[in-house]
């Protein structure tokens, strides 16, 4: 049975961690982190790997959230404040009026995720992204089209960061990802598991489209501008996708989708065509 706990006291020690949320978004929350609006909850508590430790929503949501509030276990706290106690909190107009702190589950390493995934796997890998929103586009994007994994090196931005996580609609929480360490050579790492490296980049002579890639594969996105090092696209398959005159990029959570869609679309009709 859901325990719902009263806050009238924005002072309460009870809801510390809720404090001044984007300040202590700038610093990290050392394995933690806040999941934000009705949506990213659910994928949280859906979740078999990530766990809520507590939640504080606003009292005038309570009756609509009940269905969901039951099935959270009875060891996990939910502070119910009235909104303007609610704000004084956070320090900023909850409009939602719904935070939840979640732990981390153990960190995979990439490798072992990478080892475990199927045969004809299609996974992301992102290299110095350093934007919360292209991030979480990504994770979005991921889930959306059925990638099976989500890897970021050690340049990337925290995708649990609370902006990232709400733009992934939850799905950080929901597709495997894993951290590439700083001495890890990317492409390397996916060659030795049987991964095909593709790299974006508008550069290249070789069009998406044309392409249709059996196996394991690997999408590697870099950050808007500069891209993905010379020394990257060097040894890997690199692919374009053709746009209008004037135009030179697009946004680096838009490929993915393109990408993702591209990859999976024709091994879903490939299947078919199989049956």
């Amino acid at each position: 049975m859901v325990r719902l706990v009263p806050v009238t006291d924005p002072a309460d020690p009870r809801i510390a961690d809720y404090r001044d949320v984007r300040e202590r978004d700038l610093v990290g929350r050392r394995g933690a982190f806040v999941a934000e609006g009705e949506v990213v909850l659910s994928v949280l508590l859906r979740s078999s790997f990530h766990r809520p430790t507590s939640l504080l929503i606003d009292e005038r949501r309570v009756a609509a959230l009940a269905p969901m509030l039951e099935t959270i276990d009875a060891a996990v706290p939910v502070h119910v404040a009235p909104r303007a106690v609610l704000d004084t909190i956070v320090g900023f107009p909850l409009h939602r009026g719904i935070l939840a702190l979640g732990r981390k589950g153990d960190e995979e390493p990439a490798g072992d995720l990478l080892a475990r995934l199927p045969d004809d796997a299609v996974v992301v890998v992102a290299l110095g992204i350093a934007n919360h929103d292209n991030i979480g586009g990504i994770f979005r994007n991921a889930a959306a089209f059925g990638a099976a994994a989500v890897l970021i090196d050690d340049r990337c931005c925290d995708p649990f960061y609370r902006k990232a996580l709400r733009v992934s609609v939850g799905h950080v929480l929901s597709v495997p990802s894993a951290r590439i360490p700083s001495d890890e050579d990317p492409v390397a790492l996916l060659a030795r598991h049987g991964f095909e490296a593709l790299s974006l980049s508008p550069k290249a002579a070789e069009r998406l489209v044309d392409i249709a890639p059996r196996g394991r594969v690997a999408a590697l996105l870099g950050t808007e501008g500069p891209g993905l090092s010379d020394d990257v696209l060097a040894r890997t398959r690199a692919v374009s996708i053709p746009m209008a005159a004037g135009v030179d990029s697009l946004n680096v959570a838009v490929t993915s989708g393109i990408v993702l869609h591209h990859l999976t679309a024709r091994r879903t009709l490939d299947a078919a065509s199989r049956r």
